[in-house]
């Protein structure tokens, strides 16, 4: 997994309460595979309307957040289903930081696992935040993890709080087994001496 440390990258306002899973991605996408590119299917249905053709005003469609890396939103993002195949939308598509009031549990356990950032301000800079990247479209914010700050270029900046445990993880670009193999020569010592002291627990050999 790709470590996060800084990012600097256009950003787009998109500040709407309870963005559900289905609309990040509708579950009939859910059915293909991964190598379909889920990024194409990241709100498909607001995206696209009649006949497949963009919708120019939705904000992803327009030339200055076609690149956006880092997505600002509501409150409550991410609620719905549990399905994964949200976040692989959002990483497919090039997203690797959220910014938001709150996120769903599950929904931000599942950004961790795929290297996105759930970062979580006040509602009140949120909107700080969205009216000064509606103001001026394709701006670019910095995202510093190690120091848990997000600036703007008018020299604004937000600190923000993550869990220790996540920041780590983001930090290093360990997903679950990751952080199990950094623990590789205590559980080998572990299990030599778990065998050495019960023996008899070992299988014969030849059998499994």
């Amino acid at each position: 997994m790709e470590p996060f440390t800084l990012l600097r990258a256009v950003a787009a306002p998109y500040y709407h309460a309870d963005v559900d899973t289905d609309e990040l991605i509708p579950h009939r996408f859910l059915r293909k595979p991964l190598a379909a590119g889920y990024g194409n299917f990241l709100f498909h249905d607001k995206r696209r309307g009649a006949g497949e053709r963009e919708d120019p005003d939705f904000i992803l469609n327009r030339e200055a957040y076609r690149r956006a890396q880092i997505l600002v939103s509501g409150p409550n993002f991410g609620c719905g289903s549990t399905r994964e195949g949200a976040v692989y939308a959002l990483r497919d598509y090039g997203i690797r930081a959220l910014i938001a009031p709150s996120f769903a549990d599950i929904f931000s356990a599942n950004c961790i696992q795929n290297g996105v950032l759930p970062l979580t301000l006040s509602e009140r800079d949120v909107r700080s935040l969205c009216d000064f990247l509606q103001a001026q479209p394709g701006a670019e914010i910095t995202i510093d993890l190690p120091a848990q700050t997000v600036s703007t270029a008018d020299a604004t900046t937000y600190r923000f709080d993550l869990e220790r445990s996540r920041k780590i993880r983001l930090v290093e670009g360990l997903d679950e087994i990751g952080i199990t193999l950094k623990h590789s020569q205590d559980i080998e010592r572990f299990e030599a001496a778990y065998r050495a002291r019960l023996p008899w627990l070992a299988p014969a050999r030849g059998t499994s």
